[in-house]
């Protein structure tokens, strides 16, 4: 049954936002104002609506956080898919990760509920560059070990952790460099 609205001589009254137009909001809003800033009534003012209207696309704030957190983690997979080595991966996940700390930090923050079938498909690429390093039996490992430690360094730069000064560009290739080394090395000398 169509919403008669008699303004408009009996048409149905017009959708005002989409899903898409609501999410791409939310993901501005996350990156300019954090998760708390998140809200739905600063997205329903962002796209123009009241923030009743968001509930006829989203369930709730829960449902808008973890829809922020796909739609992030699906750009991030197309990002890093590029890469054909683990340096281009990397790289590309450390860019991301400076154009949208936030999103970044939601992606990986325990409390996100992607789908297991997401994540998993997100994994593709670091598993496929992990198994040309490592082989097929440490795979898993080895894009385990390369995903912490990407994180840990991309965490410590946009947290401002690094202290003592230096050149962190030079400290992510030198960290990289010899991480590919080691797994690679290692995969060698199992064979």
């Amino acid at each position: 049954m169509a919403i008669v609205n008699s303004y408009t001589g009996g048409m149905p009254t017009p959708e005002r936002t989409s899903l898409q137009q609501i999410v791409d909001a939310a993901r501005d809003i996350l990156e300019r104002d954090g998760l708390a800033g998140l809200t739905m009534q600063s997205v329903a003012d962002a796209v123009g609506v009241r923030a009743p209207s968001l509930y006829k696309r989203v369930d709730g704030r829960d449902e808008l956080v973890r829809l922020v957190a796909e739609a992030t983690l699906l750009e991030l997979t197309s990002r890093v898919d590029v890469g054909r080595t683990a340096a281009d991966l990397a790289n590309a996940l450390r860019a991301f990760a400076h154009e949208r700390p936030a999103g970044y930090h939601l992606v990986f923050s325990p409390d996100t509920r992607v789908s297991v079938e997401m994540v998993a498909a997100s994994s593709a690429p670091i598993l496929r560059v992990a198994e040309q390093l490592a082989g097929p039996d440490d795979a898993l490992e080895a894009a385990r070990t390369l995903t912490a430690w990407a994180n840990g360094f991309i965490g410590m730069e946009l947290s401002g952790g690094f202290n003592l000064g230096g050149d962190l560009e030079r400290a992510w290739d030198y960290g990289l460099e010899r991480l590919v080394e080691a797994i690679s090395k290692h995969a060698r000398s199992t064979d």
